[in-house]
């Protein structure tokens, strides 16, 4: 459980480190950003695909397709219909962020996404170290991304730096409670653990398909679609060294 923890405090400080980076006006990391959330794409969804979906159909069992759906459809319902347009980079996007309550529901629609980061990390991590590691290393490449991302939003709606402060740690607090959250569910009932990988592999295929990837095209740097694949790279090395 300690080692849970200080997965979970790790990605969470990295998401406010990303805030506070945007803060002191370091707009040259923006680029960075760009090759981060491609190598965090390549890295989770191979993750997903090699490890996810087959150990929790192994886990549940068939109904284990059911389990990911509604992962995969309940981070679209809250990101997308409840919250409305949103995705990672809409700070250069600053033409539609100029009420506050754009600034808002972006961040609100980032939060939910934290927040199912730090339940895939502690379920996974709860079913099996190995796949956890993996997992964690798949969101803390997006962690710092994110922390820059929910930062500049706040920034682009007119907001004081305090409050973009504010947004990250927001952030890294969702990431946490996520985490903490599979500690209770698992102790009332010992099949949650199972229940929950198999919908954190729906979220993650989500997050890596429809959140990260939709960035990467949008990217007029030809160089980024390919750091896609240095990410499933990096898969395949990270799993080699943690047999």
């Amino acid at each position: 459980m300690l080692k849970i923890i200080l997965l979970g405090l790790l990605a969470s400080l990295a998401e406010l480190f990303g805030g506070i980076v945007v803060v002191r006006g370091k707009k040259w990391l923006g680029k960075i950003q760009e090759y981060l959330l491609a190598l965090s794409a390549g890295f989770l969804l191979a993750l997903v695909f090699f490890e996810l979906i087959p150990e929790s159909i192994k886990s549940v069992g068939a109904i284990s397709s059911l389990y990911i759906l509604i992962g995969f459809s309940l981070l679209h319902f809250f990101e997308h219909t409840i919250v409305g347009h949103l995705h990672f980079g809409e700070e250069t996007h600053q033409h539609e962020i100029v009420k506050p309550f754009a600034g808002i529901s972006a961040v609100t629609g980032l939060a939910i996404h934290a927040f199912f980061d730090g339940l895939s990390i502690s379920s996974a991590m709860l079913f099996n170290e190995q796949i956890g590691i993996l997992v964690f290393i798949a969101v803390l490449l997006h962690k710092f991304p994110e922390g820059l991302t929910v930062a500049s939003i706040t920034l682009a709606a007119n907001r004081p730096t305090q409050h973009a402060i504010f947004a990250a740690a927001g952030l890294a607090i969702a990431t946490f409670l996520g985490i903490v959250a599979v500690f209770f569910f698992s102790n009332i009932n010992e099949n949650f653990v199972g229940i929950a990988f198999a919908f954190s592999a729906g979220a993650a295929t989500y997050v890596g398909a429809s959140d990260l990837i939709p960035e990467i095209n949008r990217s007029h740097n030809r160089v980024t679609p390919l750091v896609v694949f240095g990410g499933m790279i990096l898969f395949y090395v990270s799993t080699l060294l943690l047999k």
